[in-house]
């Protein structure tokens, strides 16, 4: 988190509003396309990390490796052929601003960006969960944030993006030679098991229309925001948006753990393990989220401040999401659940409904309010697909996954 910040603050101390609102359209549009070129294998690895310990197969995990980064590979250059063949006109057209060469060059490291998404999550399936988490929330900001001040040296402010883009090839490469000396020294004892790419995809393919769901429900304020105002608009708002993940990032850790142990569990029909687990889980997230969101909500103003004088435009948008990241501290690891115990189908039916919502409440809420509109569509759906969830799992497997 001090990394993460400390980087931001500098960026919008350094860098024109102008310039950091290109960085965080070219995050936004990485990140959602990212959410398609991975297809749901970052989760659906840890479901069959879960389902081979339970059949002590585990070694197989590497043959489900290679098939995912194949499948990452073809979806990243159908993605980049299609965008080749859109008119450029007609997406600066869109957008009303020149972006289409900024929109290809994030499109071009997708590829890298989804391979590094997919191995840190092969990390946690081996039970290699600190180093996964350095990887997540340490290396790859310290190597951003190395590459920005190398920049602001020679002053090549407008290379931002392309360091931002550039540091994900490298951690690609990084995460991909570690795993492939880890892979090296596991044996092949699984050979009864002949999982197809059919069947990661069949498996993956929900998981994978939930997560493009969730992520474009977090990145489609951003880009709408790219349209309808401009880039110093979406610099003040992507700041209150980062600052809720301090929320969101105790809930993504714990999911870190729980999530290949939810797998084993429901797999071995352990539910009094599992209902025990979910609570400890849920109660954890609550206790050390809430002294954050009570802290962002009564000092908004003065934390924003820190960001710069302008940011402090944020700060109704900022209260507005924080009180959406309350709703999704208190349900728990409703998400990481359904994708973990077959309910993918349905998790992406909700998610699905929720992102349309989204969808509509941006377009008709930020021509009329700005960021503040935007923030009220993502904390709105954000409570929907929650509160949705949570009833869905207590109806069917009388789990109280949230709060109690």
């Amino acid at each position: 988190m001090l990394l993460f910040f400390g980087i931001t603050l500098y960026l919008t101390n350094t860098f024109e509003p102008e310039q950091v609102g290109r960085y965080d359209f070219s995050r936004s549009i990485i990140m959602f396309l990212g959410g398609i070129g991975i297809f749901g294998m970052h989760q659906s690895v840890l479901y069959f990390s879960g389902y081979l310990k339970a059949n002590r197969s585990e070694s197989y995990l590497k043959v489900i490796y290679k098939k995912m980064v194949i499948i990452i590979f073809t979806i990243a250059i159908l993605i980049l052929l299609l965008a080749l063949l859109i008119n450029s006109s007609s997406v600066d057209a869109f957008f009303d601003k020149p972006v289409y060469n900024l929109f290809l060059k994030t499109i071009a490291s997708l590829f890298f960006y989804s391979v590094f998404m997919l191995n840190i999550d092969v990390l946690r399936a081996v039970d290699r969960i600190y180093l996964s988490e350095v990887y997540r929330n340490l290396i790859r900001y310290f190597g951003f944030g190395t590459g920005v001040i190398i920049i602001v040296i020679f002053n090549k402010d407008h290379w931002l993006v392309d360091i931002f883009l550039l540091n994900f090839i490298v951690m690609a490469l990084l995460t991909t030679a570690y795993l492939i000396f880890l892979f090296r020294k596991t044996g092949n004892d699984s050979t009864g098991f002949a999982i197809s790419y059919k069947d990661i995809i069949k498996r993956s393919g929900p998981m994978a229309v939930s997560a493009v769901a969730y992520i474009l429900m977090q990145s489609v304020d951003v880009i709408l925001l790219s349209k309808f105002t401009d880039f110093s608009q979406v610099a003040f708002y992507s700041v209150a948006l980062k600052l809720t993940m301090l929320v969101s990032l105790v809930l993504a850790s714990v999911n870190s753990v729980i999530a290949p142990k939810i797998s084993e569990l429901f797999s071995a029909y352990r539910i009094k393990e599992l209902n025990s687990l979910i609570r400890k889980a849920t109660r954890l997230t609550l206790v050390l989220t809430l002294p954050a969101i009570i802290i962002l909500a009564l000092l908004n103003s003065y934390i924003l401040n820190i960001f710069g004088e302008e940011y402090v435009l944020a700060k109704t948008a900022l209260f507005i999401l924080l009180i959406g990241q309350m709703v999704n501290a208190f349900c728990g690891s409703v998400g990481v659940y359904m994708n973990m115990t077959g309910k993918q189908n349905v998790f992406q039916i909700i998610l699905i409904a929720a992102l349309v919502v989204n969808i509509i409440l941006n377009v008709l809420l930020i021509p009329e309010m700005g960021i503040e509109g935007a923030a009220l569509a993502t904390a709105i759906s954000m409570i929907l697909w929650n509160l949705l969830t949570v009833a869905y799992i207590y109806k069917t497997d009388k789990v109280k996954t949230f709060a109690h």
